[in-house]
């Protein structure tokens, strides 16, 4: 084979400048518009901060009225944007000014939609924190009568009721949801179609639905009575769509190929899903159990209808009349007194505490893949 020769340019040739350029631009370091620099962050604080003097004078020197708060503020952000775009402009280009102009108005957009929940978020927090402590989780209201402070009392007969009807709610609907979940992504029979209708159907069903078909059912017909069971079957109505769905939703990500080479080795049907599909799919399946728990956790309308409420700690969720924290909150706040509405404050972030660690864990749970690792434990792997 023979070896090829490079070929010098004559004398009288001149050199490519085109390469060279094109060398010397792949060498220096590439500007990505996205990625915020302290020189970006330095710009956009000068811009803002040139922008309020301007703003200031404006309004303190111009205008015949004075105009303060919202109006102040609209108008600072409007002049922001315009001066912002202009030092950027001049120092980096108009692709780059833009995608910063659009990186701010995003940003903004997402503030103001997050801002409600962080606002209800803190205010809660900052009214409960005063009357949660060892006691309001301790004790109950049996002793605690009109004229008690705030800090007398609690809400243990509440959680215990919380935790028990929520536990007999998920021991009910996480089967069913399940084998819901099975026969629509696996075995997808003449029913199939029906039962996802009737399942996306429920998941927009009222609350208040659910407490009323049970109150009218158990609580009346059969004469059971309130009950923290029957509370708990209000939520199983409202947890089993939830569960179902999402469980579905998991179970069709599971690569076909797993189904395939189970049956190829010999294996039922029955058994690829129970042995192959199922424990593949368990992270998911947990995200799903734990979304369906927080999903009904905190409803007032079902409780109220079917467990009747108590004072009193009642660990037995088949004997007559139960309480739970949403019902607590409910009848705390219908008082006039200022002490009844702190504890309803204090009840209130005990649920949003709870919701959130369902959430956190839902998250966790979400994080693992087939297997049950999660994503840094198949980062560390590799």
């Amino acid at each position: 084979m023979a070896a090829t020769r490079a070929i010098a340019p004559k004398p009288d040739e001149k050199p490519d400048i085109s390469d060279k350029s094109a060398e010397v631009a792949m060498r220096a370091p590439r500007r990505r518009p996205r990625a915020w620099r302290w020189a970006d962050v330095g710009e956009f604080a000068g811009s803002a901060a040139s922008a309020l003097l301007l703003t200031w004078l404006i309004f303190d020197r111009f205008l015949p009225f004075r105009i303060q708060g919202v109006a102040f503020a609209v108008a600072w952000y409007a002049l922001t944007l315009p001066i912002y775009w202009l030092v950027v402009r001049d120092g980096h280009g108009p692709v780059a000014a833009r995608d910063r102009l659009a990186s701010i108005l995003i940003t903004t957009g997402a503030a103001l939609a997050l801002s409600p929940i962080f606002l209800v978020v803190g205010y809660v927090t900052i009214r409960g924190l005063g009357v949660i402590d060892f006691g309001f989780l301790t004790e109950t209201m049996e002793l605690t009568g009109p004229l008690s402070e705030a800090g007398d009392g609690g809400l243990l007969h509440s959680l215990v009721g919380t935790l028990q009807q929520l536990g007999i709610a998920t021991l009910i609907a996480v089967p069913l949801g399940v084998l819901t979940a099975v026969y629509l992504s696996e075995i997808t029979g003449p029913l199939a179609r029906p039962t996802r209708l009737v399942a996306d159907a429920m998941t927009a069903l009222p609350s208040i639905v659910a407490g009323l078909f049970v109150y009218s059912i158990v609580v009346i017909r059969t004469g059971w009575g309130f009950s923290g069971f029957a509370g708990s079957l209000a939520l199983t109505i409202l947890m089993l769509p939830t569960v179902t769905i999402a469980a579905e939703q998991v179970l069709r990500v599971v690569p076909g190929s797993l189904r395939e080479a189970a049956l190829a080795l010999g294996s039922p049907y029955w058994r690829s899903v129970l042995l192959v599909v199922l424990p593949t799919a368990r992270a998911g399946l947990a995200t799903a159990v734990i979304l369906g728990m927080a999903r009904v956790v905190g409803e007032t309308a079902p409780v109220l209808l079917t467990v009747g409420g108590t004072n009193i700690l009642n660990v037995n969720p088949f004997s007559d009349y139960q309480d739970n924290i949403p019902l607590f909150v409910f009848n705390q706040i219908r008082s006039s007194k200022e002490t009844f509405v702190e504890r309803a404050w204090g009840g209130a972030l005990l649920l949003l505490i709870l919701v959130l660690v369902l959430f956190v864990l839902a998250r966790l749970a979400g994080g693992a893949g087939p297997g049950g690792k999660s994503r840094r434990r198949r980062g560390a792997a590799k």
